[in-house]
């Protein structure tokens, strides 16, 4: 799929890049790193779930700043699977570990009975960080305008 499938089915529009709200949501998912490292180890399902919360985030800053906006019922699904798109092939597994903490994540909010291990927790936080650091790059790389914010 590419971005004019996505627009026909219509799970996005076209949208100008809005700057600020790009970089808002970019420190926002940082943010959300450091309050899930900082609550590890006294609820680690929990910092699972902020940690997944930080990655959408920054791959919504990055479909945004590709002047696009998902819109629609499935949004969550729409932003992993155009998040695939713009991290292409070279990235593809980035984009595998993004869809993976979405899922766990999901699953730990729709049935909060359901552990996560300690491990899982770990891995995702490390996936975590590296998947929101590697996407503002590319965001930022594509419009240096977000380096100035």
């Amino acid at each position: 799929m590419n971005f004019k499938d996505f627009k026909e089915r219509g799970l996005i529009e076209e949208n100008p890049p809005n700057f600020k709200q790009i970089s808002n949501l970019q420190a926002r998912a940082f943010k959300d790193l450091i309050t899930a490292e900082t609550i590890l180890e006294t609820d680690p399902e929990w910092a699972y779930t902020i940690a997944y919360q930080a990655t959408m985030r920054a791959a919504k800053a990055l479909i945004l700043s590709e002047g696009y906006r998902p819109k629609g019922r499935e949004q969550q699904r729409t932003i992993v699977q155009l998040t695939a798109v713009i991290l292409g092939k070279g990235l593809k597994t980035l984009a595998v570990k993004f869809d993976r903490i979405g899922r766990k994540g999901q699953w730990f909010i729709e049935d909060p009975d359901k552990p996560i291990s300690k491990y899982e927790v770990e891995e995702a936080m490390k996936d975590a960080k590296e998947f929101v650091e590697k996407v503002i790059d590319i965001a930022r790389e594509r419009n240096p305008q977000l380096s100035l914010l």
